[in-house]
């Protein structure tokens, strides 16, 4: 009965659900991850890449756009829905110079972003946006970065640093014990690429890196520079894996030594009073006769 209320996007199912979103936010957790964070002065978007076919140009195959010259999108889920939803979006970036002769804010253009896929949740005869989307930038005459994300059911929120797409819960939860406040340019790109890394298994290879470091001012790190970064926190990792089996094995010496001295610590009184008693008896025999007459007493 309840598979009858996924039919119609305008239909509630009895527990309030809405089907059709649902199954969009599914959607989202089948794409590519992608990873942004925002550190003291910079904000860092990393997405995992669909590896290229051989007679493909990868050139065509991004997940990292630009919406107007100080905002970078970033996407997870139908790679068609995401090309839709960035054009319109640019409309509106290119409008917003038009009519008030002023570029966007990151939150309006992100409020923008998610009114269009709110407004295609509560209409007949279309379907829910299947796409959720990191949106980064910095507002004009501004020097702190922002880091927004919407989702296909229309909602939209800030964050320090934020995971979408493919086991966005483990990454997120990775971010979660990691992050720190103040990070420095490369502290920022070190923590996207080690999240993205807790699922891209292929390497720098499959790893795109988009660094804003101010108003306008955007960086693709080259693939070269990605494989520095990940041959630099792989050393870490095996380094911080032979600490632990130091002190692992330090720990084990330490239990087996307090063993060993528990058990000769036990042994010793018994041993000790056995030893103590025939020394008395043999050594004290001669030297201190049990009767007082001794021999000339037998005598």
């Amino acid at each position: 009965m309840s598979r009858s209320y996924d039919r119609a996007l305008t239909v509630f199912s009895p527990d309030g659900h809405l089907f059709q979103v649902e199954y969009a936010l599914e959607a989202v957790r089948r794409g590519t991850c992608a990873v942004g964070v925002r550190g003291k002065s910079v904000v860092v978007l990393g997405v995992e890449k669909k590896s290229a076919l051989q007679l493909q140009d990868p050139r065509t195959v991004r997940k990292v756009a630009m919406l107007d010259d100080h905002v970078c999108v970033a996407f997870a889920g139908l790679t068609a829905d995401g090309r839709i939803l960035i054009d319109r979006a640019r409309v509106e970036c290119q409008s917003h110079r038009l009519t008030v002769e002023d570029p966007v804010s990151i939150e309006y253009i992100t409020k923008h972003v998610a009114g269009i896929q709110q407004k295609y949740t509560q209409s007949g005869g279309v379907r829910p946006f299947g796409i959720s989307t990191l949106i980064v930038g910095f507002d004009p005459n501004d020097t702190i970065p922002r880091l927004y994300q919407t989702e296909p059911s229309g909602i939209y929120s800030a964050w320090k640093a934020c995971a979408i797409g493919r086991s966005s819960k483990t990454v997120r939860e990775f971010l979660e014990k990691n992050y720190t406040e103040e990070l420095d340019r490369e502290e920022t790109i070190k923590l996207t690429v080690k999240s993205l890394l807790e699922v891209v298994q292929t390497g720098a290879k499959n790893i795109e890196i988009s660094v804003m470091e101010r108003y306008g001012v955007i960086t693709n790190l080259e693939t070269a520079e990605i494989e520095k970064i990940v041959a630099t926190i792989e050393s870490e990792k095996e380094a911080e894996a032979e600490r632990k089996r130091q002190r692992l094995a330090a720990t084990q010496a330490g239990q087996a030594s307090m063993a060993m001295g528990t058990a000769s610590g036990t042994q010793t009184p018994g041993g000790g009073a056995g030893a103590g008693a025939g020394t008395g008896a043999g050594a004290g025999g001669p030297t201190h006769p049990p009767f007082p007459g001794g021999e000339s007493g037998v005598q």
